[in-house]
């Protein structure tokens, strides 16, 4: 099964893909180009670094259009009083009483320094569906979980200032 993924993720690969093909491919040819031109390519550092930035774009060209082949699109709607994909929910940490706040997103956008907690890890599974009031139990393995309660859910449908992580 592939990477789960709202049609606002496809939109946004698809975007960076033709940004590659279009733009930075152009630019890491003629890079490549002028490198060439300096001489001796045996001790020639600009040519093997323009080479390594073209693979590296063409790696990531691979790599975007390998996942969207096998992209499992997901519904980011959800109902007005449940936790839903790209909304922003206040929880409680039951054993610590402290107060976190995090945005549910898809796996390619999770960032947990950023606040933007992936769908698949143990919290955003536990969260997902769930409504103001509820308390969540939150396992991480077989031996270990805590408890969350959800304070509040701020619904989002508008991602567009979240990126695709580059890898």
């Amino acid at each position: 099964m592939g990477e789960r993924l709202t049609k606002s993720d496809i939109e946004k690969i698809e975007k960076e893909i033709e940004h590659r093909k279009l733009v930075v491919r152009k630019e890491a040819i003629q890079a490549v180009k002028v490198a060439r031109a300096h001489g001796d390519l045996s001790e020639n550092f600009e040519y093997y670094a323009a080479k390594k930035d073209n693979n590296a774009n063409n790696n990531r060209i691979k790599y975007l259009e390998r996942m969207l082949k096998h992209a499992v699109i997901i519904d980011d709607d959800s109902e007005s009083d449940e936790v839903g994909i790209n909304n922003t929910v206040e929880i409680l940490i039951v054993e610590d009483k402290a107060t976190e706040t995090y945005r549910l997103v898809t796996s390619i956008r999770g960032s947990s320094t950023a606040g933007l907690i992936s769908i698949e890890s143990p919290l955003g599974k536990a969260l997902l569906g769930r409504k103001v009031g509820e308390r969540v139990h939150v396992k991480v393995r077989d031996d270990f979980g805590y408890d969350v309660v959800i304070n509040k859910i701020i619904k989002t449908n508008d991602d567009s200032e979240d990126s695709i992580k580059s890898y």
